[in-house]
């Protein structure tokens, strides 16, 4: 995708992230590992985090954990083990959100072929099927249902496994919500699976981007109107990118309504404000600009502020941000990042609020 094509699809054009006088206090949350950060607020008011444990894109075993915070982000504890690992095997990709009764429901995927941590698994590996794990206790611990659907058997498909990522959503019907996709070399397709027994089973699927689509986040507006934030590759063009989905019938067809990123920056997330906004943020991979930058929309969608900056980063591997918001407006963001070329990493917390941004994107007291 090329900025001309980007400017085409009719959002606001891309300008320099913004950096001012606006406070965002970050810091190291959680040493030594990739992360991948999935965050949910609890009514008690403390926020708990979902990651891979290991400091490593997968490449050995490693499990699923969730770690609380009773402060708003600003300091960390292991809280429990969520999909614990099965030998040569490990648990890493996940969806996590709220079922109907209650419970917290994470969707957990993995890979197979991995040693023990720290040895690198030579040779291939292949997906495993998702376990749904699920906790009464608000995160202690964890029932595991190894029982999950197998992906069409469409070429990329069949005889492969989901990913599932993001949001866990309901949705108006009541039946909760899941992005899923699978990919086989460079052709990928996403998933929206529902289930409408509160998560016992996953057995509706319709299609979300296909082909093409990737790590999806999903957000339920209200009232049967759905946004998407999808990674997207297309072979015939270089870089993945997010786009914008769309539905409007209660998640059952979505359409691609524009592009939200330019090349090489990815994997989003969507959160509704109490303010009525929509908050984007993503990974920015580009050279030399790297970090995690966020878009704001007043208008459900259809159009986007400019990004602004609200983390950095060393490294260009870096990103797959996660944001809750708390009773005063101000947004607690996680993300992880390289911190070396070798194998150390670490998820970051950015503190920051919207509130300190206008609709074009700028700090509020630079507007003025």
């Amino acid at each position: 995708m090329n900025r001309r094509t980007f400017l085409s699809a009719g959002a606001i054009p891309l300008v320099p992230v913004v950096s001012g006088p606006v406070p965002i206090e970050t810091r190291v949350a959680i040493a030594n590992v990739c992360a991948w950060p999935k965050l949910q607020r609890l009514q008690d008011g403390t926020l708990l985090a979902f990651i891979f444990n290991q400091p490593c894109h997968g490449r050995w075993e490693g499990d699923l954990d969730c770690w609380e915070s009773r402060d708003d982000g600003r300091k960390w504890r292991f809280r429990s083990r969520v999909a614990p690992h099965e030998p040569t095997t490990n648990r890493m990709n996940c969806a996590v959100g709220p079922a109907r009764n209650g419970d917290l429901m994470v969707i957990c995927g993995g890979w197979s072929n991995k040693r023990p941590a720290g040895e690198v698994s030579p040779g291939p590996s292949r997906t495993l099927r998702p376990w749904v794990c699920r906790s009464s206790d608000q995160g202690r611990t964890w029932k595991i249902n190894r029982d999950f659907p197998d992906p069409p058997s469409t070429p990329t498909g069949k005889d492969n496994q989901y990913y599932p990522f993001g949001a866990i959503e309901t949705a108006a019907d009541g039946s909760l919500c899941v992005a899923v996709y699978v990919a086989r070399g460079s052709d990928r397709e996403a998933y929206l699976l529902r289930s409408r027994d509160d998560g016992a089973t996953w057995n509706d699927r319709v299609p979300l981007n296909v082909p093409g689509g990737n790590e999806t986040w999903i957000l339920h507006l209200g009232e049967g109107q759905w946004l998407a934030a999808g990674r997207e590759l297309n072979p015939k063009q270089p870089g993945h990118y997010l786009v914008l989905l769309s539905s409007g019938d209660d998640g059952r067809t979505w359409h691609r309504k524009m592009p939200l990123t330019l090349p090489t920056q990815i994997n989003g997330n969507l959160v509704k404000l109490r303010d009525g906004r929509i908050l984007l943020t993503y990974g920015n991979r580009n050279w030399g600009n790297f970090g995690v930058d966020a878009r704001l929309s007043e208008d459900r969608g259809e159009t986007w502020s400019p990004p602004f900056r609200i983390a950095s980063c060393p490294f260009q591997d870096c990103g797959y941000p996660s944001g809750v918001e708390l009773p005063d407006g101000s947004m607690v963001t996680a993300h992880y990042t390289a911190v070396s070329e070798d194998f150390h990493y670490e998820m970051r917390v950015a503190r920051w609020n919207p509130r300190n941004f206008t609709r074009a994107g700028v700090p509020v007291s630079a507007g003025r």
